[in-house]
């Protein structure tokens, strides 16, 4: 895609054109006064061709057609001009006019198939170039590199690769330091996706020409297309090297963007913006990277700004629907959401996304809703699959929910997620054997669990296997040695396995953490009550609160910062410092053992 853009925009130096415009007289047979004039005329264009004032020589190429509408090298020169000016029409017509007068103008014929091929007719303008360069060959002379290059163009730009390599291959080899030769044989190769091929014209091309942005972009590309290092090296020295280029910025921090380095796209993003604001690629993309980068306040105005030209747009629509959801804006972004279905009620995301929306304002039967007509258009999808399995679990609907689950692991076998919700129901549903495989499966994909291993080893003693119920609870309680659940579990597995004593070890300390969670839920009440009150100004009173929270629990942090505030207003600065000492020290990491 970015090689096939990048050949659509390349252009031929248009002052060939000029440098085609023969510098010959109109009064080899001209003995009237018209034709004298004419002649007088032409010449003052050629004299304004040669000081660059192209208006100039239009006038006086348009004024020898005039007094002389036979004499094809007027038709011819002012052909020229035009389409160097842009007119390409008018001076398509022109061109076309010189060479029905005389067939053998060689200054016409290049420039017609020049103007050709700068407006797409590329079967007008082949048989052109072809008829030029056996002239050239017939003549000894050597075609300008401008028109080799547009014809390796016109050839690329009706499919003709292999032929287009060719052309540009033989003029790189007859001009072995144009850098752009090989360049733009590079760019036909990856089009071709021949990327070896591609690899060593960038690289020669970049050899001969070590400043050229465009030849270390299109290495990057290429790099980055085929996953091979050093892609983002290249698109970064890209962008280094044009500054100014916001269609460089741009592409060099688009295809990073895909390339998955969005860190590295953004700064290239922000600079393409920046020389461009009102380019709605440039936004979208930079909107784009600052979503991923979770900067979603950055992300929305330039979402907003790209559909007030697009406003048609549903992809944008989509990503401002779901950038409002992750500002924990669902109300807002439910409209754009709506909008983009109503355009496109194919677009699978947008459902998704609506559905993400009603989760968040508890509306969780919309959002299945919304689930089920995603899946409807992308049936095979295991996450789309394993959120309407959630959905239902949300509304205690297990019968529902189980098989959505099933599916999305059977679709995505390797996901860890499906085999963890779908183990826990049929745990709460008493399907004990049909929960140990799946919980088996989520806890050696994700072994980083400790919830998980307390409900396996839970489903272990369930099952009478009281080793493996042994070994997963011990690994629950290394992962969280502070959940007293995981204890009690433990010490009930330990009575089955006829170990009493370790089994009242384990009971005893599922009673000191429960009581300690207690004291910390105490001392957390009387803390806000004492916050409430020293708000108030009631000191005396607040430091009443706090104290009781440090007695329930003495390593509650925000009660001696609490406690140390009060005292710092009674103006007792030595008990205020020892307050805020201990609240540091308290919250303080503990060593590493």
């Amino acid at each position: 895609m970015l090689f096939s853009v990048l050949l659509r925009r390349i252009r031929p130096d248009l002052s060939v054109l000029v440098l085609l415009v023969a510098a010959s007289s109109l009064t080899a047979s001209a003995q009237s006064s018209a034709l004298q004039q004419a002649d007088h005329a032409y010449r003052n264009g050629l004299a304004a061709l040669n000081r660059g004032d192209l208006h100039a020589a239009q006038a006086s190429f348009a004024e020898v057609v005039r007094l002389d509408p036979a004499a094809e090298q007027g038709h011819s020169a002012l052909g020229a001009v035009l389409v160097r000016l842009g007119q390409l029409s008018a001076g398509t017509r022109e061109l076309e006019l010189a060479l029905h007068i005389n067939p053998q103008d060689h200054s016409a014929q290049e420039n017609l198939a020049l103007a050709y091929q700068q407006t797409g007719a590329y079967a007008k303008a082949i048989p052109l170039f072809q008829a030029d360069m056996a002239a050239a060959r017939a003549g000894h002379r050597t075609l300008p590199v401008g028109v080799i290059q547009s014809y390796a163009r016109s050839l690329a730009g009706l499919g003709r690769m292999a032929e287009a390599a060719a052309v540009f291959s033989v003029a790189a080899h007859a001009h072995p330091t144009d850098a752009s030769l090989q360049d733009e044989l590079g760019t036909l190769y990856a089009l071709g996706r021949n990327w070896p091929a591609a690899q060593t014209a960038f690289r020669a091309a970049i050899a001969q020409q070590p400043g050229n942005a465009l030849a270390h972009l299109h290495l990057g590309s290429v790099l980055a297309a085929t996953q091979q290092p050093g892609a983002a090296a290249e698109l970064l020295e890209s962008a280094r090297l044009a500054p100014e280029n916001a269609a460089l910025q741009l592409q060099a921090g688009t295809t990073l963007a895909h390339a998955g380095a969005d860190a590295a796209a953004l700064p290239l993003l922000q600079r393409a913006h920046a020389l461009q604001p009102q380019s709605a690629p440039a936004t979208l993309q930079l909107a784009l990277v600052l979503q991923r980068q979770n900067q979603i306040a950055a992300a929305i105005p330039l979402f907003e700004q790209v559909l007030r030209t697009q406003p048609n747009d549903a992809d944008t629509l989509v990503n401002l629907g779901m950038a409002y959801t992750q500002q924990q804006q669902a109300k807002l972004g439910i409209p754009y959401l709506r909008r983009a279905i109503a355009i496109d009620a194919g677009n699978a995301m947008a459902h998704q996304d609506l559905a993400a929306a009603f989760i968040q304002l508890n509306q969780v039967d919309d959002a299945v809703t919304e689930m089920k007509a995603a899946l409807a258009l992308d049936p095979n999808s295991p996450q789309l699959h394993y959120n309407l399995g959630l959905a239902y679990k949300m509304l205690d609907n297990a019968t529902a929910a189980i098989p959505e689950l099933a599916q999305a692991e059977k679709l995505n076998p390797d996901a860890w997620e499906p085999a963890y919700v779908l183990g826990l129901l049929q745990l709460q549903e008493g399907r004990y054997a049909e929960a140990r495989p799946e919980l088996e499966h989520a806890m050696q994909a994700h072994p980083d669990n400790g919830e998980g291993w307390s409900m396996l080893g839970s489903v272990y003693s369930k099952l009478g296997q009281l080793p493996q119920a042994q070994a997963a609870l011990e690994r629950a309680i290394q992962q969280m040695p502070d959940q007293s659940d995981a204890h009690l579990l433990l010490a009930t597995v330990y009575m089955e396995e006829k170990k009493p004593d370790l089994a009242i070890a384990q009971r005893k300390l599922a009673a000191s953490l429960m009581r300690n969670h207690m004291n910390e839920q105490r001392a957390e009440v009387a803390t806000h009550s004492g916050q409430s009150l020293l708000a108030q100004g009631k000191l005396d009173a607040a430091a009443v609160e706090f104290h009781n929270a440090i007695g329930f629990d003495s390593s509650y942090a925000d009660a001696h910062r609490g406690l140390a505030t009060v005292y710092q207003r009674q103006g007792k600065m030595t008990e205020a410092a020892i307050e805020n000492s201990l609240a540091t020290k308290v919250q303080a990491p503990a060593p590493a053992q």
